[in-house]
């Protein structure tokens, strides 16, 4: 072929694509899960609202302070979703391996002395004093999926090789967790961790390996409790020993484990009512970020937090059922990479707040304030909706 030849191929090439791009872009979103998208951000929006009016006016001197910087956030992620929404989401794998290098640079921003922010002794934020901050390991996690997704989508059988499937992607996730557990982020480390090895999993590695993965770490995990218990580890004993039993401790490090164990309690089954909470009057700490959920359940009841549960599980599992019948594996693994961070974070979050786990600082999606977090939550949801609108129609007959 001449050179004309193999330019008239490729721009014939180019306008395939896009005449594809466009085509699939007019599909419709899957309604489910966009309805339950919209639910649950109203709930967060509107419970956020009373849980931190008082904190807010103690602060400021005005009570919806919180909650219109987050309304604003909420709308910005709104527009967000739509655009995303409405754009092929096989031009994502063009930011893949961008996203990864910006996401360690702003790691590494953070642990440098001066340049990080610090509150309750942790340094996980970069902004402008602490009116506008953000977590880089919120880029962070979106970095991993669209990187994994990517990446794993191109190799397919090469997955199960140790050298090409397994080996590159724990060089990452090893080199994410050491900048986040300097900060310290222990959640954010275990969430990176978890959306990692989930995606490998489903992108192909042998079986046997996730087995010993998942076992490996719930050694690591009883090991180092009992290190902690028994004086060896210093690091997190106090959490260790709150977890156990925080009223060993109901006006020092156990405060905050109590009085959300009594924010629970006071709410029942039917809950005092909506704005009727009494721990949110700077009772309980953080009550409108990581402890937000404890507030849903002592003004909504048992009943009330059920139903929010409810509403998680069904987003998360639509979000898997898009995931099954995505068109390719690119979609498949973007969809399983975000609705494993949903999923975990919630499980996580409630657990920390039930008292199951020890306190790890993670936040509620759609509900703990955080308009950063939230406006990239609802671009992630924009991108499942991407992937819902390119599912193959079914066959008839």
């Amino acid at each position: 072929m001449t050179r004309e030849e193999h330019a008239r191929a490729r721009q014939e090439k180019r306008r395939t694509v896009e005449q594809k791009s466009r085509e699939a872009a007019k599909g419709s979103v899957d309604l489910p899960f966009l309805l339950l998208t919209i639910l649950l951000t109203g709930i967060g929006l509107i419970m956020l609202f009373s849980a931190s009016f008082p904190s807010a006016y103690y602060e400021s001197g005005d009570g919806a302070y919180y909650i219109k910087r987050q309304a604003l956030f909420a709308a910005l992620g709104f527009i967000a979703m739509a655009v995303v929404g409405k754009t092929n989401y096989q031009r994502l794998r063009g930011f893949a391996k961008m996203s990864v290098g910006v996401a360690l640079f702003l790691l590494i921003l953070v642990i440098i002395p001066g340049i990080g922010i610090t509150i309750n002794n942790a340094t996980r934020w970069l902004g402008v004093g602490k009116l506008l901050t953000f977590q880089p390991s919120e880029i962070a996690k979106l970095a991993i999926i669209l990187y994994f997704a990517d990446s794993i989508s191109k190799k397919k059988e090469k997955m199960r090789d140790i050298r090409y499937g397994i080996l590159p992607y724990m060089v990452i996730l090893a080199a994410f967790s050491l900048l986040m557990l300097l900060e310290p982020h222990l959640s954010g480390t275990v969430l990176i961790v978890g959306i990692g090895v989930v995606m490998m999993s489903v992108g192909g590695i042998p079986g046997w390996m996730v087995s010993t993965g998942v076992g490996g770490v719930a050694a690591v995990a009883v090991l180092f409790v009992k290190l902690v218990e028994s004086g060896t580890i210093r690091y997190g004993a106090s959490r260790i020993e709150m977890w156990k039993n925080p009223w060993l401790d109901p006006q020092g490090d156990g405060y905050q484990m109590c009085q959300s164990l009594i924010s629970i309690g006071s709410g029942g089954l039917l809950g005092v009512g909506f704005g009727k909470s009494r721990q949110k009057f700077l009772f309980l700490p953080e009550e409108h970020n990581d402890f937000i959920f404890a507030i849903v359940c002592e003004e909504l009841g048992m009943i009330g937090a059920c139903i929010i549960m409810l509403i998680f599980a069904m987003l998360i599992l639509r979000g898997f059922w898009i995931a099954l019948h995505a068109r390719d594996r690119f979609g498949t693994l973007l969809v399983v990479g975000i609705m494993t961070q949903v999923g975990l974070q919630t499980f996580l979050n409630i657990a920390v707040v039930t008292s199951l786990i020890p306190a790890t600082g993670i936040s509620l999606p759609f509900f703990s304030y955080g308009g950063t977090a939230l406006a990239l939550q609802l671009l992630e949801m924009g991108i499942v909706l991407s992937v819902s609108r390119q599912i193959p129609a079914p066959r008839n007959g």
